[in-house]
């Protein structure tokens, strides 16, 4: 591939984003349904513990695997050897990193969507005004927020690879693959109606 950024599933993933959005405010109805507990901050960790930490921690050990959709995924012996060289770079610190100032600032909105929330109570009257009914959709919204937030986070970091890096980066162990990713879905050798990118030049001097 002369241009790793031409991949079909990281845009595809990317434009996951324009979920976030909608979920978060999901997570303030929730917050608005019933009258809030005595200690509020016992609600918010709730909140912040099931949105955050199982996609953050997923993020960290087994980073999701791009190369799949709603119900189905590539085998792993599918796998071109660039888009394997794209989940090297899904492991890398960097990513890391970004996912951790990403929950950060996931943080940062739970608090102002929780202070906020009352501002919705009208709307959530549709829903039964119990408390724990209204934490779990929060928890829940919340939680698939971070999820369509954190992958494109994680598609950004590869998407800012120089090219030496990408020249320099090694196709991730096809062996290890199941181990160290998260992969969701029926496992399929193609996806059809995405197109399949041709390996890179030297990947195809390499091989020949």
């Amino acid at each position: 591939m002369n241009n790793f950024r031409l991949e079909p599933f990281l845009w595809i993933h990317l434009a996951g984003i324009a979920v976030a959005p909608l979920l978060l405010l999901v997570m303030g109805l929730g917050l608005a349904v019933g009258d809030p507990l005595p200690f509020y901050w016992l609600e918010l960790l709730l909140v912040v513990t099931v949105g955050i930490l199982p996609i953050l921690w997923m993020q960290w050990t087994r980073p999701f695997d791009i190369f799949s959709i709603l119900i189905v995924a590539i085998k792993p012996n599918s796998l071109t050897p660039d888009q394997r060289k794209i989940l090297t770079l899904l492991k890398t610190r960097k990513n890391k990193i970004f996912n951790t100032i990403a929950a950060l600032v996931l943080l940062g909105i739970a608090w102002q969507l929780y202070h906020w929330a009352p501002l919705g109570a009208i709307t959530a009257q549709m829903l039964p005004q119990w408390r724990i009914l209204g934490l779990i959709i929060a928890a829940i919204a919340f939680l698939l927020s971070n999820l369509f937030i954190q992958i494109p986070v994680s598609v950004v970091g590869v998407l800012l690879t120089s090219q030496q890096q990408w020249l320099n980066t090694a196709p991730y162990d096809l062996e290890k693959i199941l181990k160290d990713f998260t992969i969701l879905g029926l496992r399929v050798n193609k996806i059809f109606l995405i197109p399949t990118m041709p390996p890179s030049e030297n990947l195809k001097e390499e091989t020949s």
